[in-house]
């Protein structure tokens, strides 16, 4: 499976590159350019109500192998189609539409696999697999873009996009060999699959790392368009968000190689509250170093240090706090949220930078990010109770965390039936004090997407 993320997402970035270049030859249009990126966003915006039975099925390599193979067939559309020579809107649109459905499922579904395989081979084996899935898929971000520069060079960009369906689909092949451990719904239970908003509803901490994984997703515009901006506005086009991206993919790297053994060791919520809020200090400094592009990259590096670390914690909340139907719909929960969250904020980026500026535009962003790890993080509250902690008792909370921590590290994890939960007043951290605890299920329960 950790190959498979990794030759998959190596095809993903390269065709990043090349995707546009074709798109801008073969239509000479250049708003052609991000049609295809566009439309892979609505199956996933979409994705909480066509796609919330059929994710209950993806408990085995050979399913998500299916999944794949769909993907191969829209990544397929638009080099065959510049090879007869007729690419233009329609089959952009089309091999977006196709790709975005089978990405809203695989990604969620490999995850919540690889975490169901982890708990079969050990008590702490979920979050070290998540942990080191994510250090393959950003160790793509290094690789990638040098790999795609030299073949466009080379051989033009056309042939990558025959390269990434042929790397999609050697992943549907290695996927093959991979057995879940999941039990298949049955179509007559099919549905009862939870919704995405019950899951959240009924886990207080999954609900709190997800508001933070979504507020990071939404001003993450703030670096990349803000830097690429400001580089512009100060006479160094495009130096300031290579820095910033050099810094920021190096530090995320370094943090992705240790967080498969910190991660398991740390407390979760605090480890992930904090790691957000480090991202938003980053934010904040960012425009008084701009002067200096090492300086700047150095910073950029601090907060991409942290964001495996926070991201792992993530992750791990979700394996050990859900399992079986509730751990794929709590992914497929995170990855709508966050990645929604991005879309939003890069269409309206470009529309808040022109009107405050870059530099206070990654201030603001900063400051929600710190806003939000506060509030949403273990030390505020505790569960039952609604009085602010002091000092002492923000110690003892993080403090019981870390044992939680080291217990779960040296024991079996409990099966499904113990699992705790917001039912049981102390399963989550401050979830009966958290807003919005009030579970709305039922045919009642109120829509939540991003």
């Amino acid at each position: 499976m950790l190959t498979t993320t990794f030759v998959s997402w190596m095809g993903q970035r390269t065709t990043a590159v090349a995707l546009p270049l074709v798109a801008l030859a073969e239509t000479g249009s250049a708003w052609s350019t991000g049609l295809v990126g566009g439309a892979v966003g609505l199956p996933m915006l979409a994705s909480p109500w066509w796609a919330r039975r059929l994710r209950q099925r993806l408990t085995t390599g050979r399913a998500l192998a299916w999944v794949l193979a769909v993907q191969v067939v829209g990544l397929l559309v638009v080099p065959v189609s510049a090879a007869v020579g007729t690419v233009g809107a329609v089959h952009l649109a089309t091999a977006g539409l196709v790709t975005g459905c089978a990405t809203a499922l695989s990604g969620p579904g490999q995850r919540a696999l690889l975490s169901d395989l982890g708990d079969s081979l050990g008590s702490t084996l979920a979050a070290e697999l998540l942990a080191w899935q994510d250090f393959v898929h950003r160790s793509t971000m290094i690789l990638a873009p040098p790999v795609a520069g030299w073949a466009v060079v080379v051989g033009g960009p056309l042939p990558l996009l025959w390269a990434e369906a042929a790397g999609v689909g050697a992943g549907a092949v290695l996927l093959l060999t991979v057995r879940g451990t999941a039990t298949v719904a049955l179509p007559a239970r099919s549905a009862n699959a939870p919704a995405l908003r019950h899951v959240l509803a009924q886990h207080g901490d999954i609900r709190r790392a997800v508001t933070m994984s979504g507020v990071g997703g939404l001003v993450w515009f703030a670096f990349t368009l803000g830097l690429a901006i400001l580089g512009a506005e100060t006479g160094r086009p495009g130096l300031l968000i290579a820095a910033g991206m050099t810094g920021y993919g190096v530090g995320s790297l370094a943090g992705a190689l240790l967080a498969p053994m910190l991660v398991p060791r740390m407390p979760m919520l605090a480890t992930m509250a904090i790691g957000w809020a480090v991202l938003g200090v980053t934010f904040m400094v960012l425009p008084a170093v701009a002067s200096s592009v090492v300086l700047l990259a150095c910073v950029a590096a601090v907060g991409g240090f942290c964001m495996p670390l926070g991201i792992g914690a993530l992750n791990r909340i979700i394996s050990t706090r859900t399992d079986g139907a509730d751990r794929r719909a709590a992914f497929a929960a995170e990855s709508l949220v966050h990645d929604g969250a991005v879309s939003i904020g890069l269409l309206a980026g470009g529309a808040v930078i022109g009107v405050v500026g870059s530099g206070p535009t990654l201030v603001a962003a900063g400051v929600a990010q710190i806003v939000v790890a506060l509030f949403a993080g273990p030390w505020l509250r505790i569960p039952g109770r609604s009085c602010v902690l002091g000092p002492s008792q923000v110690v003892a909370t993080v403090a019981d965390e870390v044992c939680a921590a080291r217990t779960t590290a040296s024991t079996r994890r409990r099966p499904s039936s113990t699992l705790p939960t917001s039912t049981s007043g102390g399963g989550d951290d401050g979830e009966a004090a958290w807003p919005g605890n009030a579970v709305r299920g039922g045919a009642g329960g109120t829509s939540r997407t991003r």
